[in-house]
């Protein structure tokens, strides 16, 4: 690999890491795999697959109440990986962390749960210009239901929010204010901590769709101040179909059950039910026992290479990549924010991105092209799609390389 195919930072051997995921190992229509598709689904390294795996062969059994010792031992491994996360995320207690399905059903809980209890007529729900449709449509089904008003913080034309009209935008009636870390069409990062100051400077809390951010640079919600946080297990090298809700104990002891049925109580009998105590409440039925332990394994493992060194790699990275599209004829960046992580989304003059992403998975090249669950954002643009390279730790300068090639080979393809 030549010099400048490889982004360098002290300590950090991409190629090392670039061996613990099977996926990377391929070739694809006869090509090696250049896969830059990691803000939809990142891939799993073997030590994720090989704790999953190990639950299936030697703990399948239930969580919680069992005596027997596979119960005990599924339970001992799914409550440490609860932890693994509470730390990952330095929340107050494991109580403070609640499994979900993903980011969406933790957002949708926060929603149906501490929003229709505090959300009335004529009151206000916060969101920005640049949110995944998982943190735009609960928000409507709840304004609509209660006779609230969604109002939205706009951007500019680099993709960062207009944080001037957050004074006016921010009053009395505002409730909630949702918005997202990391930008999943744009990359941008937002400010957070200030976001979430001002928020409570009005009475309101502050919801954080984490998905992009917590793949991609420490998280630290109590630093951040935000109330709720939330992310994604597919993400963040860990398996599909879990996440995870950061809450403040205060909220989530006055909030009622999301959903009911087995292991959210304490007690029931045809007069009443006593729920169960925090976090297992808002933990209803069956949960998904493997995806937890794989969650908490994808964490261990993201914790074990730092996430300073993910970030400060990944920067590189980006400027790298950013640096290597722009040479090339035709190439528009959509979002150019000062401070971004993991996404490069663009359009390349005269090429439609559903035919430049086919042809690009001709030379084996894995990224994403459409509206990305973000289609407030393609409207800002003029644009009905845009062509989306989203990164890893595990990537290197030579993916980039590649990309910028098989652009070109398009470009003369459809020329």
């Amino acid at each position: 690999m030549t010099e400048t195919a490889t982004a360098t930072l002290p300590g950090f051997d991409v190629e090392a890491v670039r061996r613990d995921f099977p996926a990377l190992q391929q070739r694809v229509h006869g090509a090696p795999l250049v896969y830059l598709d990691n803000a939809a689904s990142s891939q799993t390294p073997r030590a994720v697959i090989e704790a999953i795996v190990a639950y299936y062969e030697n703990d399948r059994s239930n969580v919680h109440r069992g005596v027997h010792e596979l119960s005990q031992r599924a339970t001992a491994k799914y409550e440490s990986a609860r932890g693994r996360v509470q730390r990952f995320l330095n929340a107050g207690g494991p109580e403070e962390i609640i499994w979900t399905r993903g980011a969406t059903e933790s957002i949708n809980l926060v929603a149906a749960s501490w929003g229709r209890t505090h959300v009335a007529e004529g009151d206000d729900v916060l969101i920005s210009a640049m949110e995944h449709h998982s943190n735009i449509v609960p928000w409507q089904i709840l304004c609509q239901e209660k006779g609230a008003n969604l109002r939205v913080i706009p951007m500019n034309e680099a993709g960062e929010l207009r944080l001037e009209t957050l004074d006016e935008l921010l009053t009395p009636r505002t409730r909630i204010v949702a918005v997202t870390q990391v930008s999943n069409a744009l990359g941008t990062v937002n400010p957070i901590r200030q976001i979430a100051q001002m928020a409570h400077d009005v009475g309101a809390v502050c919801i954080v769709d984490g998905a992009q951010a917590a793949p991609h640079m420490p998280v630290d919600v109590q630093e951040l101040g935000c109330d709720f946080f939330a992310l994604s297990g597919h993400k963040m090298c860990g398996p599909t179909g879990i996440g995870a809700l950061y809450a403040r104990r205060a909220l989530l002891e006055e909030m009622p059950p999301y959903q009911s049925g087995g292991d959210m109580i304490a007690s029931v009998s045809f007069e009443k039910t006593v729920y169960n105590d925090l976090p297992y409440r808002f933990e209803a039925g069956t949960p998904m026992i493997a995806g937890a332990i794989g969650m908490g394994a994808a964490v261990e493992y993201l914790e074990a290479i730092g996430m300073s060194r993910i970030a400060s790699y990944e920067q590189d990275l980006l400027s790298y990549g950013a640096a290597s599209l722009s040479s090339i004829g035709g190439f528009r960046p959509i979002g150019t924010a000062r401070h971004k992580a993991g996404v490069l989304s663009f359009e390349i003059e005269g090429l439609h991105p559903a035919d430049l992403g086919t042809i690009l998975d001709r030379q084996g090249i894995a990224l994403r092209i459409g509206h990305h669950c973000a289609e407030p954002v393609m409207r800002f643009y003029g644009v009905s799609a845009t062509t989306r390279a989203s990164l890893a730790f595990y990537n290197t300068r030579a993916d980039f390389d590649a990309l910028a090639v098989a652009i070109e080979t398009a470009k003369e393809i459809l020329a």
